[in-house]
């Protein structure tokens, strides 16, 4: 049976990383966050007291980094140079932080460098923001999620509480509408949806619905129906 390469995009909050880990689970793939090598490039960068806004020296750790997703416990984690960031790179800083850096043009080359790598095999449900436009055009299915900004937010707020962090709805919100433009409007590699990508509206429904309608596409794909 062929492998395929599935792409997962979209902005945050609209549930990419249930449905693509999801999708990966009932295909027997292995499931890659794109997002989380930012974060880790973000975790790293103020570990060692880097600026922000030196892209050189940013962009220099980014091509430094040894990353590696590793099974613990059943669970996927991800380690920066030997040490488990799995928990410390979903901080709200690292959030913030992450958005800045991804717009780096020398990090998301090096970024898309080691995905590129991690699917070459296939056998992937990668999800991100440019997953199915930049780092695998001709990914076998393309998918863009999607959700109403509001339930975007609410969704992120109950993800921060779920995790012992305080929560402001409308602070999420107000950042949520900074990091969508930001994604939207940088030079290199910016959100949008590949012309083939199969574009799902999530709002409402939930993540098995979506799971379900994706499994299914890749099948189909694969002949296999």
């Amino acid at each position: 049976m062929r492998k395929l390469i599935i792409a997962v995009d979209g902005p945050a909050g609209s549930g990419k990383s249930t449905v693509a880990r999801g999708v990966a689970t009932r295909l027997g793939y292995t499931y890659i966050d794109s997002g989380a090598m930012y974060r880790a490039v973000a975790w790293k960068m103020r570990e060692e007291g880097v600026d922000p806004a030196d892209a050189r020296a940013v962009t220099c750790i980014a091509r430094q980094i040894r990353l590696e997703f590793r099974p613990v416990e059943g669970q996927q984690h991800l380690f920066v140079d030997g040490v488990d960031v799995s928990e410390a790179i979903r901080a709200p800083e690292i959030s913030r932080l992450s958005s800045i850096v991804s717009a780096i043009p020398g990090v998301r080359q090096a970024m898309v460098q080691q995905q590129r790598r991690i699917g070459a095999g296939g056998g992937v449900v990668m999800e991100g923001r440019d997953i199915g436009t930049v780092v695998f055009p001709h990914a076998d299915l393309k998918i863009y999620l999607d959700a109403a900004l509001e339930e975007r937010a609410r969704r992120r707020c109950a993800e921060l509480q779920s995790r012992g962090t305080a929560c402001s709805y409308q602070e999420v919100l107000r950042e949520m509408v900074e990091r969508d433009a930001r994604d939207k409007s940088r030079a290199h590699s910016p959100l949008r949806p590949a012309p083939d990508a199969v574009r799902i509206d999530t709002t409402g429904l939930t993540a098995e619905q979506v799971i379900d309608r994706i499994v299914d596409l890749a099948r189909e794909r694969q002949g296999n129906r």
